[in-house]
């Protein structure tokens, strides 16, 4: 093919990218998606379905089909399989995988509600004693056995997305090991703890089955 013949055919192309690196709009369909992949708008798109395709492929048996789902929430805590389910209308809509409390400091089964919530929590019992730069001294300890150190404080374990179920035990984001190991409570993925804790309202009946 002759180069001026070339250049015929990549005419329309170059004038397609410079009126739309122009900002020009002129109504044609093949400079209007030119305009939207230079701008960022098919980047966008493309972020979005990839989002999406992870959130499929997630491997930690986590989902969430509540949204727009009417109905009262419940929760369901199964001990045995180590996940929480979140029931509407007596359907679950969604589940978790979770860690509850080890042995000594067993997840107690019972029907409870939620009677706190607080997005911020941290523990009055465990955590860490650090020195008042912020450096720890001392990991992972229960005030109310390990003595402080010496010009130390206590900075009490973060619980982000904490429900208190019963006494000091709650569901709130924590790490999960793939096992019971918690002092009680329920730890939960981050994003999962997050979509209970706006899906459940004060009062929500929580179950805790063996």
């Amino acid at each position: 093919m002759s180069s001026p013949r070339r250049l015929l055919l990549l005419l329309p192309l170059v004038l397609c990218l410079t009126q739309c690196q122009n900002g020009q709009n002129p109504g044609n369909t093949a400079f209007r998606y030119g305009h939207k992949f230079l701008t960022g708008d098919i980047p966008r798109v493309s972020r979005y379905l990839t989002d999406r395709v992870k959130s499929l492929m997630r491997n930690d048996g986590s989902f969430w089909e509540a949204d727009g789902v009417p109905g009262k929430p419940r929760i369901l805590i199964v001990l045995g399989e180590q996940k929480v389910y979140l029931l509407k209308q007596g359907k679950i809509v969604g589940g978790s995988p979770i860690s509850s409390g080890q042995e000594g400091y067993d997840t107690r089964p019972g029907k409870y509600s939620v009677i706190e919530k607080d997005i911020d929590h941290k523990s009055s019992i465990y955590g860490d004693y650090e020195d008042y730069n912020g450096n720890v001294i001392a990991q992972n300890i229960d005030n109310r056995k390990d003595r402080r150190p010496p010009g130390t404080r206590f900075e009490g374990a973060k619980m982000f997305y904490f429900m208190r179920i019963y006494g000091g035990v709650g569901m709130h984001q924590g790490y999960l090991p793939g096992y019971a190991a918690s002092h009680g409570c329920i730890r939960l993925p981050a994003r999962m703890a997050e979509k209970f804790f706006h899906a459940c309202p004060m009062g929500t009946p929580v179950e805790i089955v063996p």
